[in-house]
């Protein structure tokens, strides 16, 4: 009975050293993440900031580049996803509408031609 104690608490302060270790001594620290791994709110920051880069630059293609880091949904429903977040957690009327532009752009452009397999 005496050993099976023993090995209760040498588990249990195996895992609390492993947890601190873990946790404080040398925790996980992310580098150049994929855009699309981010929360919602962040990717909604994301495209913020792509579509106030648009705005002053007006370089579409570069915007599609972009926005195309977050996945292979269509750029135009990222900014759109956005969009209803933004609304939802009442960013500004600036940002509401510099998201709106990007996401009028976008609709408005001509589909890009895919590549047919022979």
């Amino acid at each position: 009975m005496k050993s099976i104690g023993r090995l209760f608490v040498v588990l249990l302060l195996g895992i609390a050293l492993g947890l601190l270790y873990g946790w404080l001594v040398q925790p996980v620290h992310y580098v150049d993440t994929a855009p699309a791994s981010l929360r919602a709110d962040y990717q909604t920051d994301y495209v913020l900031m792509v579509a106030q880069s648009y705005a002053s630059g007006q370089d579409l293609q570069t915007a599609q580049v972009r926005l195309a880091s977050l996945g292979p949904e269509p750029a135009a429903d990222h900014v759109t996803q956005a969009l209803t977040y933004a609304v939802d957690h009442g960013f500004s009327r600036y940002d509401l509408d510099t998201l709106n532009q990007l996401a009028i752009a976008l609709r408005e452009a001509a589909p890009t031609a895919e590549i047919q397999s022979p």
